[in-house]
Formats: C-alpha cells, structure tokens, sequence
C-alpha cells in the first residue's frame, strides 16, 4: 500500500509559525474577519504547525487562538476550523463529551471513533478525556450506556487489540468454530465469545477467521451479527469488522451517508473530515469514488456551500473526477482491488435448488388443481414453481403433458397474467431459450434495449453463450449474430457480435501478454501522438471481448500500475453512448459479477416506479448460479437486504415470488 499515512495534508513547506500567527491576528482584527485568510492558513498546515501557531500567537498576543477563533466565526465553518486546531486526540474527546453530554446519546458517533481507532490513539484518547475534562472516560461511557453495548465499548476503550502479524491456523478455526457455535448453533447467543474475539483479536488474524467462517457456514460474519444481535451493539459490531476489512471503507461509506437524501450530517461530515485528513483521505477518495460513481470532493461541493464548503474541499485535496487527478497512492487502493479479485475464489450459490424428494407426477397434478375450475389458486403455482431447479421444471412440463396432453406453458398463459406471468414463464424456460426471448424481446419493435443486450452478452460464459445461441436459431430460425447486426450499428454492433460468438478465452493469466495488452491506453495518458476514439474503440474490443476473465484481472493490475489509472475510470472519460456502457459491463463483471447485479437490481428498483423487467430478468436468470452471492453484495453495498428493497417496491403475487427467489431475510 505504500507509504503508511496517505492523507491529504501534509506539512507545509517553508513553514513559520510566527508569520502565520501575524496573518491570523490581522484577519481577526477590526470589523469582521477575513475567512479566506483564516481557512486558507489552517487548511493548508498540518495539524502538528497548528500547534505551534497557537503557542506562537500566545506569545506573540498574550491571547488564545481557538478562544478568538470561537469569538470570530460561526457556525459550521467555526466547528470544522476549531476541530483541525484541536490536537487529534483533543479532537476525538470534545466529540465523545459532546456525544454523551445532556439528554440523549450519540451512539452513532461514540461506534464511529471507539470501532475505528488505533491502540495509540485510543490510548492518547483516554488521556486527553482526563486532562481536558479531569474525568474518566470509562466511567462517563459506562454511566451513559448499557448492556452489551456498553462491554463492547469498554472493551475497545482498553486499547489493547492483539498487534501480532504472525497468525495462528489452529487459533482461526477456534476462533470461528467459538463464533459459530455462539451465534448460529446456540439457542439464543452467547455475545460475550462475540465480545471477547472481535475486541481482542488482531486485524490480519480476524480477516482470516472472516474469510475461514464463510467457507464453513456459508455466510459472511455480517449476516451472522445480523441474525443473532441487534439494536445499538449490533451496528457497534458492524462497525467493527467494517473497520477490520477497511476502515477508510468505512469512513467513505460514512461520508456517502452524512451528505446522501435531504438534510446534511454536518457533525459526521466535519468529524470524519478533520480525523483524516492527514492519515487515509486519499484512500477514503478514490474508495467513495469506485463506490458510489462520483467523487467525494464533486458531492461535497454539491452539498455544502460557502467557506465551510471552500474549508472541506481544501480538507478533501482534489477532485477525482477531474482529468489527471488519479493520484498514484489512490490508484495503488483500486491496484489492491484487483489483487483481492484475482485471488479470490469465492463460491458461487444460487437461491434455488433441487427440491429434496421431488416427484414431477404429484407437481404436475397440483399445478393443474391449481388453474382448473373457477379461480387461480396463484400461490401453489408460486410455491411449487420457485422451488423446484429449472431441470425438474422441464421434468414437470413433460410430466404434465402426459398426464392431460395440456401443454403446461399455455395454461399458465391463460391463468396468470402481468408482472407474475413474466416471472413465472420465464422460470418454466430452459435458461438458454429465456436468454434468447429476452435478447429477442431486446430488439423487437421500435427501438432497443441496449441495456438488455449489455447486461445478457456482457456476463454469460462461453457455455452459455453457446446455448444461447443455439436456443434463439430453433426458436427464431435466424441467427443470434444476424439479428444483432440488423438492429445495432457501428463500435456497438461489433462489440455484441465479438461477444456472442462465445470465443473468450479460457485459461490462465499470461504476465508478459498482460502488460502489452496494458499498453492500450488513451493518447493523454500514453504520452503519444493523438489517434482516434475509433482505433483506441477497437483496440478495447480486442482485449475486452476476447481474453480470459484471469487474465483480464491481470491486465487491468498492469493498467494501473503503466497510467495510475483504473481501467473503468479510464473507459468512462475517455468513452461514450452504449460503447462505454458496454466496456464498463464487461470491468465490472471481470471484477465482480454478482456486484455487477446487486447494482443493476438497485438500480431497478431506485426512485419512482420499478424497471420490473429488469428486476425479473435478473431473478430469474441468477436464482440458480450466484443469488445468494448477489444478496451479500446487496446488502454489503446498501445497507439494505434485496429482501427489504424487493418488499419495499413490489406488491400482490409477483412479490410472493420475488421473495421466494430471494430465499431469506439477510
């Protein structure tokens, strides 16, 4: 990761405490204040400088520089510029006096700064809470709080986390099998083993136990908090292995949250601000923007205004939208990324499975009780449909035609219809002809659903693809490629035929083949004459369409480490229309396929009304290979489950089998 501190200030050079205390006397002086003079000092030093202009601007005036600063500002802008003259330590015990001071706690931001620090810092906490405010800070947090939150807290304030790098095998099995049987195996939890471990336990040894207890119980150790603790220490331990995996994660989750809907958090926005500014803002940047699809600094700025806004984006240090702003320690994070994704051999998992003691003659005579007479009995229908694997789906469809010579896609047909009958038909399709009716459906009438196309050709394998293929030729006696070809144009067209002729390559990672296929790169960035979008277009597609998802990995690491950008930025400004979108795809899929589509079901059900096509296509198509997968992005990316999104934006039968694909409440 390079060096150990990647703030955003830094030391100023040519530093002179006595100058800068002069500038500051002069900007408070008289009638009103100059701002601009005040944030453009203290925003522009490190916080050790800021120490020695106070103890300067005392000797100097005989005054107080943070009693004047109060005096003269106001506001937001006073609070963020008083935090950075505040030792660190200082800083962090004004915000937990603050936090449990007169009525009410704040226990979000007592988790925030108790789950996130250091050893040293905690220690340099508890000492500052004394002589600040010559009290004890483990007694103020235990009068204020309570239960097993309030043990968890007290057990991070000791400040004693293991620090060893060195990890013991045998120690991770026991940790994980003591948190299994505390939580999953255990009538009721045990949320002292809970305690104990996650407050103990060092942070390289942790990130084993939570990779070794998703391998033996199937779920991430979020999903376990979630099921077995709740209120206040549930989110208190969240925090924690938030923290554990990625504490700038973490805070870029936090920085989303403060400034995201109506209102801004200002206290959270100004504390996080402040706390990292000179230790992991570049990392906290360039995650935000990975993230969420937009800098820190351009939401900052579109959410704030004035020299409280002119302070935090001095605070942020940069725009990572902007050209040439992907600094080389933030394009080491997205490097990281990429690493974690080429090693990472996470088990794919639908929601849907053979059903145990199936018997295709029983499902076909149930069904057919289900749609005969007066009435639909639409909920044996759903129950028997999204339970069953597609294999003994087709097992039911024969069944049922030998038994009533009915075939069973027409009656459902003529019983069902809407949102339900899409789903429903679409899960009694073989894979393969489903795909091929949705890219059908994709270019049917006036106008196309490029995004359709994207998401289908972008994601499937070489298998699938094949079967694609030979499912839309029986069912539409035309080629794929044909169809394709009459109803897109251009980079467009070309990209989707590559696509579907199912040719990625299937092996390893080639180092040497990596670092030429990295070598295309725009003209900007190659520092070469200027060639045209179309060449460089073509020289994507190459690489994009037809290498191996390993190696791709491996390309994208030398991407970054020729230009110190990351691939996707790098096809999101240099790119347009539906050729970005469908280079972007592809990135994101090599990645991380099932985020791909935990974001492309949020999407779907985001903002006013429902892309109900979408949401089923991505249902149906999933529900056997990697749902469950997709859950856990879901949840990890929106602090939502899919469950709670799908409840939220749907009603009647089709959210009875949406949720029955879901397969649980994460």
């Amino acid at each position: 990761m390079g060096a150990k501190h990647r703030g955003s200030i830094h030391d100023f050079p040519g530093f002179d405490p006595n100058q800068d205390a002069e500038a500051l006397y002069t900007a408070m002086k008289g009638f009103g204040s100059d701002k601009e003079a005040i944030l453009d000092i203290i925003t522009s030093r490190s916080n050790r400088q800021r120490q020695e202009i106070c103890q300067s601007y005392k000797s100097l005036y005989g005054k107080d520089l943070i009693a004047d600063l109060k005096y003269e500002l106001t506001g937001k802008f006073e609070r963020l510029i008083v935090g950075l003259m505040r030792p660190p330590a200082y800083c962090d015990a004004k915000e937990i006096k603050d936090a449990i001071s007169g009525i009410g706690t704040d226990e979000k931001c007592l988790i925030e700064i108790l789950a996130s620090r250091t050893n040293e810092q905690m220690h340099q906490l508890v000492a500052a809470y004394k002589d600040a405010y010559e009290r004890d800070l483990e007694a103020d947090i235990i009068g204020d709080t309570s239960g097993h939150f309030q043990k968890m807290l007290v057990v991070l304030l000791q400040g004693t986390r293991e620090e060893d790098d060195v990890v013991s095998e045998d120690l991770v099995q026991q940790d994980v099998q003591d948190l299994y049987e505390a939580g999953e195996l255990k009538w009721g939890t045990d949320e002292a083993q809970f305690i104990y471990i996650l407050g103990n336990r060092s942070k390289q040894h942790l990130r084993l136990v939570f990779d070794e207890y998703l391998k033996t119980t199937g779920k991430p150790i979020e999903a376990s908090i979630r099921g077995e603790l709740s209120g206040d220490f549930e989110k208190l331990m969240l925090a924690v292995v938030k923290c554990i995996r990625s504490t700038p994660e973490y805070f870029a989750e936090r920085l989303f949250k403060s400034m995201k809907g109506l209102g801004t958090r200002d206290n959270t926005l100004i504390r996080i601000m402040v706390s990292r500014s000179e230790l992991d803002m570049l990392d906290i940047r360039e995650i935000f923007r990975t993230k969420y699809e937009k800098s820190l600094y351009s939401m900052i700025k579109n959410d704030t205004s004035g020299e409280y806004k002119k302070s935090l984006l001095k605070l942020c240090g940069g725009d990572d939208d902007a050209a040439g702003q992907f600094f080389p320690e933030a394009a080491q994070v997205a490097y990281q990324m990429w690493e974690l994704s080429a090693v990472a051999r996470v088990e794919l998992k639908g929601t849907v499975r053979p059903a145990n003691d199936f018997n295709p003659d029983a499902d076909a005579k149930a069904l057919r009780k289900a749609m005969k007479g007066l009435g639909t009995d639409e909920d044996t229908i759903i129950d028997i449909i999204t339970h069953r694997s597609n294999a003994q789906r087709q097992q039911i469809r024969q069944t049922f035609k030998s038994h009533f010579g009915r075939d069973l896609m027409t009656d459902l047909k003529s019983e069902i219809s809407g949102d339900l009958a899409r789903l429903i038909l679409g899960l009694m399709m073989p894979p393969a002809h489903y795909d091929a009716k949705q890219l059908k459906k994709a270019m049917e009438g006036a106008g196309t659903d490029e995004k359709a196309l994207i998401e289908i050709l972008a994601t499937r394998t070489n298998a699938e693809i094949r079967a694609i293929n030979e499912a839309y030729k029986e069912d539409y006696h035309k080629s794929l490629e044909d169809a394709l070809s009459s109803d897109t144009s251009g980079h467009f067209r070309r990209i989707l035929i590559s696509l579907a002729t199912g040719n990625r390559e299937e092996g390893g990672e080639n180092l040497d083949q990596a670092r030429e296929d990295a070598q295309v790169r725009p003209p900007e960035i190659a520092d070469t004459p200027s060639g045209d979008k179309t060449s460089l277009e073509t020289r994507f597609m190459t690489i994009l369409c037809t290498r191996s998802y390993p190696h791709l990995r491996r390309v994208f690491q030398e991407f970054i480490k020729m230009t110190n950008y990351d691939v996707e930025h790098t096809i999101k400004k240099e790119m347009s229309g539906d050729v970005r979108d469908a280079f972007v795809a592809i990135v994101q899929s090599v990645k991380n396929k099932p985020l791909f589509f935990a974001d492309k079901l949020y999407k779907s059900m985001k903002g006013a009304g429902t892309d109900e096509k979408t949401l089923t296509r991505i249902m149906v198509s999933r529900s056997e290979i990697d749902l469950l997968n997709i859950r856990r992005e879901f949840i990890e990316k929106y602090d939502k489950s899919l469950h709670q999104a799908i409840e939220g934006d749907t009603s009647g039968d089709f959210l009875k089998a949406l949720l029955a694909l879901c397969g649980g409440e994460d």
